[in-house]
């Protein structure tokens, strides 16, 4: 596993951390994941749950309250209860809080039953455990899964954020994200910032959650440095 910084611009510090696969090799996500069959996908799901709490348990400082984003596939998991078994285990095992864990499922799969999808929120939030919509306003359903639950946070695709600084549009369905998401009492976060035009007009619409190559790029199995340097300075002359 990687690890990339979620930074939290309203507090000026890391709010937490998501997990992201790897491979021994140095191989990206698209390329491990091309490479398990459907039967494989309930096992490398648990698989890689169990390895993110591990890593992560020895690389968070104690007493930061930083939280841990994993993501997991909807379709692998046949039964929610049961499927979270190894991920209270591994949570127990290393001490690792589970009010710490948020689970983010990506609107990239498409969702073939949306009752099944409530289900596994609604058991994931009985645990203690935080959710959100990854990849939101590029996917299958959009706005219809808000209709069907509320999780926790939902983070914007990349695709909606570049270049945003200079088109009206983005600006307008991010704005419109943001009022929907306020209304519902859901936490926005904004992934894929790659400049401090596209933080400045995020940051100006309400949103304090962030993720991107401008703060830091994925470190494997280590936590990257964020680049504090120019927030300050943007938070001095703002």
């Amino acid at each position: 596993m990687a690890f990339q910084p979620i930074y939290d611009s309203a507090n000026g510090r890391v709010w937490g951390y998501e997990a992201l696969v790897r491979g021994t090799d140095g191989a990206g996500a698209g390329s491990v994941l091309s490479r398990v069959t459907p039967e494989q996908k309930y096992l490398f799901d648990q698989a890689c749950r169990v390895k993110a709490i591990e890593l992560a348990s020895g690389l968070f400082p104690r007493g930061e309250e930083l939280r841990l984003s994993i993501n997991f596939m909807p379709n692998a998991v046949y039964e929610p209860a049961a499927c979270l078994r190894a991920t209270l285990i591994a949570a127990k095992r290393f001490d690792f809080p589970r009010s710490a864990i948020m689970f983010e499922f990506t609107e990239d799969e498409e969702i073939s039953d949306t009752a099944h999808l409530s289900n596994i929120i609604a058991e994931y939030r009985k645990q203690g455990f935080l959710t959100a919509i990854d990849d939101f306003g590029a996917g299958y359903a959009g706005l219809g899964l808000l209709v069907e639950f509320q999780p926790d946070l939902i983070k914007i695709d990349m695709k909606l954020i570049r270049g945003i600084d200079t088109s009206r549009a983005r600006q307008a369905v991010v704005a419109g994200i943001v009022g929907i998401a306020r209304a519902l009492d859901i936490i926005v976060l904004a992934e894929g910032i790659e400049t401090e035009e596209e933080f400045m007009v995020l940051k100006a619409a309400g949103i304090t959650l962030f993720q991107g190559y401008w703060f830091a790029r994925p470190s494997f199995e280590m936590l990257p440095r964020i680049n504090f340097r120019d927030e300050a300075r943007i938070r001095l002359t703002a």
